[in-house]
């Protein structure tokens, strides 16, 4: 099943990415020269959150969403606060 992830890296930056197999994905960001480029320099990371999709389409297409989003907005999303991700959307006034 497709997935869309958040890891959260050593320097405390986060990355959001997309996979199929979110354990070997993992695997490669932390081991492997596969890993994105942004991950490799900042090893180890550690997996905050993930959700799964349908079709990898769909996962894509939140990542990408989330890497719009600011670092509050991600933050309230690891910690499953609903609530505060509607309050920092940007049509209601948020960041």
């Amino acid at each position: 099943m497709p997935f869309t992830y958040l890891l959260r890296c050593a320097d405390g930056t986060y990355y959001a990415g997309s996979t199929r197999d979110l354990d070997l994905r993992l695997w490669q960001h932390n081991h492997s020269a596969d890993g994105a480029h942004y991950t490799r320099r900042r090893r180890p990371v550690v997996l905050v959150w993930s959700a799964e999709f349908e079709q990898i389409w769909e996962a894509f297409a939140f990542e990408k969403q989330i890497q719009g989003w600011s670092r509050k907005k991600r933050e309230a999303l690891i910690r499953g606060d609903y609530d505060t991700l509607v309050g920092l959307s940007r049509r209601n006034g948020g960041g």
